[in-house]
């Protein structure tokens, strides 16, 4: 014959007995999903995600070679292919020392990172380029910045001229720019600026001839679709982070 402290004994078991087996389904079930967490693949917006912050340290990541590459191709006045040749990139890559006075406080408040410049000469030598890469955090940036830029072509207030002294780029300065371009590619304005070697100023030259500059887009363009272009995220790979 049972006591009744037994009777009230056996319950109370059964229900502790209950709660343990259904707390061990929840811990086993968490476990299940921390697992699944940890084990599954990248989602596709944290591939988009790790693309774009890849693209957005290239300014940093890649040598200033693999962004500025010895030669870049172009169409010629006369509408055959020909190369610019690079003379030289400037190791300074300060915003304020790359673009003019007067748009210096508006890349600055975009949030302007970095300008590195390089300049190049066409491929008969009669026209010095200067390519700016402006790095910006992201492209909403990139975007306030470049609507600061002058955009039908005109030089100033713009990139600042880059010469190399002992080379044929030696007279490129300020007064000598005539024409100009700029591109936004992602977080990234890509802009330039150009003149003639002889280092006439642009202000002494009666007949302008705008197609002697048309090239130039095409080495920016370059440039900035090779600067933006995502690549395959490699997770498991350096430098990404998914």
């Amino acid at each position: 014959m049972e006591e009744e402290g037994e009777r009230r004994a056996w319950p109370a078991l059964v229900v502790t007995s209950a709660l343990a087996f259904t707390c061990g389904l929840i811990a086993l079930a968490a476990a299940v999903a921390a697992g699944a967490e940890l084990t599954r693949g990248p989602s596709g917006a944290e591939l988009r995600q790790a693309a774009a912050t890849e693209v957005a340290q290239r300014w940093q990541t890649w040598p200033a070679g693999k962004i500025f590459p010895e030669t870049i191709g172009y169409k010629g006045e006369q509408g055959g292919s020909e190369r610019a040749r690079r003379v030289g990139i400037s190791s300074r890559i300060d915003c304020a020392a790359a673009v003019d006075a007067p748009l210096r406080a508006a890349v600055r408040a975009a949030g302007c990172l970095a300008i590195i410049r390089a300049t190049y000469l066409d491929e008969l030598q009669g026209i010095v380029v200067t390519l700016g890469v402006a790095a910006f955090p992201d492209p909403a940036a990139a975007a306030t910045a470049k609507a600061v830029f002058p955009q039908a072509g005109k030089a100033s207030p713009g990139l600042r001229a880059l010469a190399f002294t002992g080379t044929v780029s030696d007279h490129f300065t300020a007064a000598v720019r005539q024409a100009g371009t700029i591109r936004q590619a992602g977080p990234y304005v890509v802009m330039t600026t150009a003149g003639q070697v002889d280092g006439r100023p642009a202000r002494a030259i009666a007949r302008q001839r705008p197609t002697l500059f048309t090239f130039t887009a095409d080495l920016a363009d370059s440039v900035a679709m090779t600067l933006a272009t995502p690549a395959t995220p490699d997770c498991a790979g350096e430098g990404w982070t998914c």
